[in-house]
């Protein structure tokens, strides 16, 4: 029996990606511009956090006005993904900053995990 291939899924009130500690995300910031660079680091806040994030409600404050390096669909291109492997990528991002974040066995890893099961966007 054949798997469906897994797709890419963000979940509401998550914020794993929101954690732009650049000691935590080399490979993050190796993969952006000079430009890019310098505003993701202004965006680092005291904590690790980006100062956009709204820890309580775990939103973003300027989500529809945020940088192409925070949307997980420019991930692809930025770390030269070809398509037919992004969701494979994203799914491995997104588990990643889950785990680091809250935990293999938490909540938002479960929450995610079934959204990728399931095929649907909670």
């Amino acid at each position: 029996m054949t798997r469906d291939p897994q797709h890419w899924h963000c979940i509401q009130h998550c914020g794993a990606c929101c954690r732009l500690c650049p000691e935590e995300r080399q490979e993050a910031l190796e993969a952006l511009s000079a430009d890019q660079r310098d505003q993701y680091l202004s965006m680092v806040g005291e904590d690790g956090w980006c100062i956009h994030y709204d820890s309580g409600g775990r939103t973003c404050r300027i989500y529809d006005d945020r940088p192409d390096f925070c949307r997980v669909s420019a991930l692809g291109q930025l770390f030269d993904v070809p398509d037919d492997d992004f969701d494979a990528f994203a799914i491995a991002c997104c588990r990643q900053q889950i785990r680091s974040n809250y935990g293999g066995r938490s909540g938002v890893m479960r929450k995610f995990n079934r959204s990728i099961r399931e095929g649907s966007t909670p």
